[in-house]
């Protein structure tokens, strides 16, 4: 992979501080998928990506790995060839799995940090309260659905957020769960309808997906991970 580009931007240092790092995505759909890609091309070498689902049509409106030819694959399959197009030398962990409390343990180990990208609440909270038991980086992406205007996406405490209903049931589980803090992705958009499935549209968990790689990269280079 060329990074003459970002070298020039970061330096060399840099360049190695983030290719040394080892990012876990739980995940791999509209934000997860995102947030693999941008990191890949940030220079993130190494990467564990869990996720137990296949692509499905209605995938296509937003996902990064979601075509017409990729309709039925394992969603980490996808993902893993992606990135590694973009750079032969990633080391790739693709894990098939749905995650849960019995497994964690046995999933998420070795990393640097978490990048949660979970839609099933109780899983998102099982994987939460388990990091921070076990003081390991992570970072939750909230809701980036049932909008439709232009995408601010912020990094805040969990506890500071408003207007996004998975963030308001995470505050209280998590809460009862005597969970302090947790560094969240989160838009104070109010969505525009509330819909069971979640309406969605293109650019939102795109938007979402490359804020959290932002925020990580720079992590990285402040030596905060």
């Amino acid at each position: 992979m060329d990074k003459s580009r970002t070298e020039l931007l970061i330096g060399s240092e840099g360049l190695e501080k983030i290719a040394s790092k080892h990012i876990t995505i739980v995940g791999c759909g509209g934000v997860g998928g995102y947030t693999a890609i941008m990191l890949a091309r940030a220079g993130v070498e190494n990467f564990t990506i869990i996720d137990f689902d296949v692509v499905s049509s209605s995938n296509v409106n937003r996902q990064i790995i979601a075509f017409e030819d990729t309709i039925g694959k394992r969603k980490v399959e996808v993902l893993q060839e992606m990135m590694q197009k973009i750079n032969k030398n990633i080391k790739i962990e693709a894990v098939f799995d749905k995650l849960s409390k019995e497994n964690i343990s046995s999933l998420v180990k070795d990393t640097d940090l978490v990048v949660d990208a979970i839609d099933i609440v109780e899983d998102k909270k099982a994987l939460i309260i388990y990091c921070k038991t076990h003081n390991i980086n992570i970072v939750s992406a909230m809701g980036a659905g049932n909008r439709c205007d232009i995408p601010v996406f912020e990094v805040v405490d969990i506890y500071k957020t408003y207007n996004d209903g998975l963030a308001k049931v995470m505050r209280k589980a998590l809460k009862a769960a005597g969970v302090k803090d947790l560094t969240v992705v989160t838009s104070f958009s109010k969505p525009q309808s509330i819909s069971n499935p979640v309406g969605s549209i293109s650019y939102y968990p795109a938007m979402c997906g490359c804020t959290i790689s932002a925020w990580i990269v720079n992590q990285i280079l402040e030596s905060k991970i």
